[in-house]
């Protein structure tokens, strides 16, 4: 496995790959690898030749008062799984190599940027947005997997991919969880075990919303604010519950629904969601 930190060192290594006619596979992540990073390594190599993981920790996606400084960086036990996991190539590009002195360049999925989580964290979608468009111009791969926890931001990805006509193919992950149901994430770091057990309420709730819709229960309205009100009393802090049009992240408008949530736990922001047919 060959880690590289510049640009120029991993396009040369790249254009000889292509060369050879293999196809690349890209998993971009800010790193303090888990198991559900793992997963999205073993579906890019489904589909690629080569697989390049990337490990930024990006400034650009955080927002004032969050914790760029303290997130968790793990580098050297990321760099052991990673190379178990066969991977040929991690770049790990240092913030002054991925933002030029003088950049003022940025790139935003308008109708994405400021709603649900973009709501609460504004300039964060541009900042992915960007970071990911400068990934897939520097490495120019075949495939890039994402994972489905973090759903906004896939769809922001793929409407960039749409929008900007970029020659890639965008691949999606499942979510993977801890056996209490609690979806895997780096900032699960910050929480303690009794806070463990409590976060694993979010995903219940939502499972518990999927199963009211397929019964066929469409107040909307009311199941947002009866999730919003057990995950409360269940000691987290919702910044919101929303059942949403699965391709737009608008009103429902079709049997094709996401049940999407953020809520705060302790120092940890949580993150989930549970998509859902009107027709199972």
């Amino acid at each position: 496995m060959q880690q590289i930190s510049t640009i120029a060192e991993l396009r040369q290594v790249l254009s000889e790959i292509r060369r050879k006619g293999q196809k690349i596979g890209l998993v971009p992540t800010m790193g303090n690898l888990h198991q559900g990073h793992l997963s999205l390594v073993d579906i890019a190599k489904q589909r690629a030749d080569v697989i390049v993981a990337t490990i930024f920790v990006n400034p650009m996606q955080f927002i004032e008062g969050e914790d760029f400084e303290s997130y968790p960086r793990t580098l050297d036990n990321d760099l052991s799984m990673l190379d178990e996991k066969k991977v040929d190539i991690v770049f790990t590009p240092s913030v002054e190599e991925m933002y030029l002195e003088g950049a003022e360049t940025e790139v935003t999925v308008l109708s994405l940027d400021n709603i649900h989580c973009g709501h609460f964290r504004p300039g964060h979608f541009k900042g992915v947005a960007t970071v990911v468009n400068k990934l897939f111009n520097i490495v120019q791969a075949d495939v890039a997997v994402f994972g489905k926890k973090d759903y906004q931001q896939l769809l922001v990805i793929k409407r960039l991919v749409r929008d900007l006509c970029i020659q890639i193919s965008i691949l999606s992950g499942e979510t993977i969880r801890e056996e209490n149901g609690l979806a895997m994430s780096s900032r699960n770091r910050y929480l303690s075990d009794s806070e463990r057990i409590q976060a694993a309420k979010l995903y219940e709730s939502l499972r518990h919303i999927a199963d009211e819709i397929r019964k066929g229960n469409t107040d909307f309205t009311g199941l947002q604010k009866s999730s919003i009100g057990v995950l409360k009393k269940n000691g987290l802090r919702p910044d919101y519950v929303e059942i949403c049009d699965a391709d737009s992240l608008g009103s429902p408008t079709s049997n094709n629904l996401v049940i999407i949530a953020a809520a705060w736990l302790g120092k940890a922001r949580l993150i989930d969601n549970v998509a859902v047919h009107t027709y199972d």
